[in-house]
């Protein structure tokens, strides 16, 4: 085979925890988390959350890794290896059109970071105002001009990354920019909790009211621990065929799931009480982060450098979750259609640059393309969100529980995540074997056929 297609590994367990946490923290932690907390009742939503990370997160990220380390091959190509019928490969495809669906969206999203990062160090944000504040994100938002130029920098920046390989390139990064992350959310934290009236903003956060728990509330939940863990789209298939033989990936999905939970909640942390320290209002919605944020530390000692530091670990986030969701077309165009790896990462990215404009450009009803829908009364980006989020991710991650419950040999499974026995992980690996068959299956069932007005709750 030639040189360009031979297939590289994470070099250590330590590598393949970093880069699979890169893959599920994201913007759905520092943006879309802290949004749904606050329109969602706070800690009782946080509550259910926690319960769906564990009953459908851990479970299909296991089937992912098993089906990725044991073929050793991309999305499409893992279920042929693996011996399975034809029809198995439409999951792997939906995978990769999941993939592109969401870059094309959430690379616009990711630009407003970066752009954000600027203005911060600019100091665009000293003296801001509430009306001010919308005001700048409002220009970000719909541009025209300058959302699709820092949509076109986040793209070339994971191109850069990606083309560099899986352990120069994705582990070098997460490596580096994880422990970054963690750090920079830390300070945050403590600067947020030494304001008056942080206590209100933790309360609101912690304080479990099951009063707030409605259906609605509870397929939110489930369905943002499946879109937080970047499940269904073929992102952890695709690292976990990178793993080491070694790694024990039962540990792995728990320790990435819990991380991943706690990033989310820190960075709650670091939100909500400035919020209420300054009157706030916690159900801003999606411009929660964007709006409020600056606002907030404009009005604290050192706030200017805290905003930078925000926002950069924001980007940070928003940069290692686009490198995994690019890797898994990447993957499949490499070793499915023998493009080598450069090649492979500048068709990828180009699709998403020309395609993602669309979305960049009808985020909001005023933007050029803001009056142009597509689906029902969505415009492409809520199109491509919706499409990708609510059809193709639970139905990719439904079928890949059946095909692990239902088509794979228990004791296969069980073999290869318990690494051909050497591992004491049997009364684990038996209860996840349940979740799998049984339990994840129903629930997933339960947010596609709310996701298309099939049932309400």
């Amino acid at each position: 085979m030639e040189e360009k297609n031979k297939r590289e590994t994470f070099s250590t367990g330590f590598a393949v925890f970093f880069a699979t946490l890169g893959s599920a923290v994201g913007l759905g932690n520092i943006w879309k988390f802290p949004y749904l907390i606050g329109t969602n009742g706070g800690g009782a939503f946080l509550l259910v959350y926690l319960l769906c990370v564990v009953l459908v997160g851990i479970p299909i990220m296991s089937c992912e890794f098993y089906i990725g380390r044991k073929s050793r091959k991309n999305a499409v190509g893992a279920f042929k290896k693996l011996n399975a019928s034809k029809g198995w490969k439409t999951i792997g495809f939906m995978g990769v059109a999941s993939a592109f669906l969401i870059a094309f969206f959430y690379s616009s999203v990711a630009g407003w970071v970066y752009s954000y990062v600027f203005k911060a160090i600019k100091g665009d944000f000293a003296g801001v105002t509430l009306v001010t504040a919308n005001t700048k994100f409002m220009s970000t938002l719909v541009g025209p001009l300058s959302p699709i130029v820092w949509q076109f920098i986040v793209l070339c920046v994971v191109s850069i990354i990606l083309i560099a390989g899986v352990k120069n390139g994705i582990e070098r990064i997460t490596k580096t920019l994880m422990p970054v992350l963690f750090i920079l959310i830390l300070i945050c934290d403590v600067r947020a909790l030494t304001l008056p009236g942080a206590s209100q903003g933790l309360k609101f956060l912690f304080h479990v009211d099951f009063t707030q728990l409605t259906g609605p509330v509870i397929l939110a939940a489930l369905g943002l621990a499946f879109f937080k863990l970047s499940l269904g789209m073929g992102t952890m298939l695709t690292y976990g065929s990178y793993f080491t033989q070694s790694n024990n990936m039962i540990a792995t999905s728990a320790k990435v799931a819990l991380s991943d939970s706690l990033i989310s909640i820190l960075a709650g942390i670091a939100i909500f009480p400035a919020v209420f320290s300054f009157g706030l209002t916690p159900s801003e919605g999606p411009g929660l982060l964007f709006k409020t944020i600056p606002l907030v530390f404009s009005k604290i000692p050192f706030g200017s450098v805290l905003l930078v530091a925000f926002f950069f670990l924001t980007a940070i986030a928003a940069t290692t979750a686009m490198i995994s969701m690019i890797e898994v077309p990447v993957a499949y165009f490499t070793e499915e259609k023998g493009i080598g790896r450069k090649n492979a990462v500048l068709l990828t990215t180009s699709i998403m640059m020309v395609v993602g404009i669309l979305a960049t450009l009808s985020a909001h009803p005023t933007s050029v393309l803001g009056n142009i829908h597509i689906l029902g009364q969505r415009g492409f980006f809520d199109s491509f969100d919706f499409i990708s989020s609510n059809i193709l991710l639970p139905i990719g991650g439904l079928l890949i529980a059946i095909y692990v419950g239902y088509f794979v040999k228990k004791e296969d499974f069980k073999l290869e995540l318990s690494n051909q026995g050497t591992l004491n992980n049997d009364l684990v690996l038996n209860i996840i074997y349940i979740f799998i068959k049984f339990i994840s299956p129903c629930l997933l069932i339960i947010v596609f056929f709310n996701s298309i007005g099939i049932i309400k709750l």
